[in-house]
């Protein structure tokens, strides 16, 4: 089974980047789609990026497309997500989620996910 851990959370200011890593463990990431979500406070969990097993493709919510890019390195089991010009509306716990299904954009198509990184984004 695969366990992940995001990391690269944190307080930045609007306008400022960020990269967010999802690093697995216990079994290679190589066979997974990978994916990003996002949840804000009082609302639900929502589909960022996603990018295939073999990173030959990638998905992108409208709300983020042209700022975020989502790439992996399946040498080093890592999953990335850069994220600029961002804004107090990016603010969210940052989930990351392995699974089978591509595309999948709805939290049930995937079952692996790790606990999440927080990003705060001041104005």
């Amino acid at each position: 089974q695969v366990q992940l851990v995001e990391s690269g959370g944190g307080l930045v200011q609007a306008g400022d980047p960020l990269t967010l890593s999802c690093a697995a463990s216990g079994r290679a990431l190589n066979t997974y789609n990978e994916a990003w979500f996002r949840q804000a406070p009082g609302k639900e969990r929502e589909f960022v990026s996603a990018i295939k097993w073999n990173g030959q493709d990638t998905s992108y919510a409208d709300s983020v497309k042209g700022r975020f890019t989502i790439s992996r390195d399946n040498t080093k089991n890592t999953v990335y997500l850069r994220m600029n010009s961002l804004t107090p509306d990016d603010a969210a716990v940052y989930y990351c989620a392995a699974g089978s299904i591509w595309l999948g954009t709805e939290t049930y198509e995937y079952s692996i996910w790790g606990q999440g990184t927080r990003v705060t984004v001041s104005s």
